[in-house]
């Protein structure tokens, strides 16, 4: 870990920095080049709880499959390159077909999601994008759809695996979290 003066007008204090490298899967190291969330107890403490709780490792009501891709699709829409490498590893992990998986930028493209799916994503997509979604309008019609196809305590399972991906994808960005070649 290596510390940093703020400077420039209108800095105060002092910004702590990570240098601190992980080791990932196929030969892959993650450098945090920017801040270090585990800095502030907090901060952490509340993304550790959320990742408890919906993570890819925690107990669902939910298909595993469908959370991951909702996990996955929230890494793309934020371009977090860390939880890119992560997710798509969980979700071949997670027998996830390829196909579904290389697709998923363009989902609405294939005929390759169930309508609940479908529904999920669309649902997935407005929560992670929603000052994009008309709250009036299509949060009520994304309800709708979801409610066809999930129980109440299933569809409150996927804004936790939604907004536990946001909260997971900007501190990993604020991070700086790059995957890079292992020295």
């Amino acid at each position: 870990m290596t510390e940093r003066l703020g400077g420039g007008a209108g800095s105060a204090g002092r910004e702590m920095m990570s240098t601190e490298r992980t080791e990932m899967a196929d030969n892959i190291q993650i450098a945090n080049r920017r801040l270090d969330a585990s800095r502030n107890e907090a901060l952490i403490s509340m993304a550790r709880m959320g990742a408890d709780a919906f993570g890819y490792k925690a107990e669902l009501r939910i298909d595993r499959g469908l959370a991951q891709l909702l996990r996955l699709r929230v890494s793309q829409l934020n371009n977090c390159t860390y939880c890119l490498n992560l997710h798509y590893e969980a979700a071949r992990a997670a027998g996830i077909p390829r196909v579904k998986i290389d697709t998923l930028t363009a989902w609405w493209e294939t005929e390759l999601h169930s309508e609940a799916e479908q529904a999920a994503l669309r649902y997935t997509e407005a929560l992670t994008r929603a000052a994009d979604t008309d709250r009036d309008v299509a949060f009520q019609r994304l309800h709708d759809a979801l409610a066809a196809h999930f129980s109440p305590e299933e569809m409150l399972e996927i804004v936790g695996v939604v907004v536990n991906m946001n909260v997971w994808t900007r501190i990993k960005l604020a991070e700086g979290a790059m995957p890079g070649p292992a020295d």
